[in-house]
Order: C-alpha cells, then structure tokens, then sequence
C-alpha cells in the first residue's frame, strides 16, 4: 500500500498530485456546468480572491496527508509533501500579489 512506502520521491510525486486533484473537484463543487475549465482558470486572471480560495482548498489536501505521513512516521515522503507545498504556497503568493 502506498502509506507504507518511505520515499522522497513518492511525497513530492503525491504534493503534485492532490492539488490537482482538489482543483478538478473545486471546479465540479464551484463551476461545472455553468463554465468550462478554460474559463475558470482565465477568471484567476482577473480575480485574486478566487486564486486565494482555491490556493487553500488546493494545499489543504496536503497538509492532511503530510500530517498522516508524520503520524505514521513516514519522514521521507512528509518532506517531499513538505517542500511541494511550499512551493505551491509561494508560487500562489506570488501571483496572488505580484501577477
């Protein structure tokens, strides 16, 4: 099972993962079927506050996971989620503020 596994490697691949995975859902919960993703993705364009609400449902996913990877102290793969979420938070920041 993939809980079991101790990889840096696997944390990074699953912190790019997630929130992926959470923006699809955002997009089915939010959007569909009254806008397509093309759509959705330009209104980050224009409105800041909806790239700060998805930032956040985006990395709670991982901050879930990171928290069961350090409880079963699986280290490794908690680093990977770690430095992916990081990087997610900044790049979000950043364009959030500067783009």
């Amino acid at each position: 099972m993939i809980l079991k596994k101790d990889n840096f490697r696997l944390g990074m691949a699953l912190g790019l993962l997630l929130p992926l995975i959470s923006l699809v859902l955002y997009y089915f919960a939010k959007f569909y079927p009254l806008y397509t993703i093309d759509e959705m993705l330009g209104a980050f364009k224009t409105n800041k506050s909806l790239v700060r609400a998805i930032s956040i449902t985006c990395l709670f996913l991982n901050v879930v996971l990171f928290t069961i990877y350090i409880n079963t102290r699986k280290d490794k793969t908690a680093k990977g989620i770690f430095v992916i979420t990081i990087i997610y938070a900044i790049s979000s920041l950043i364009f959030n503020y500067f783009g």
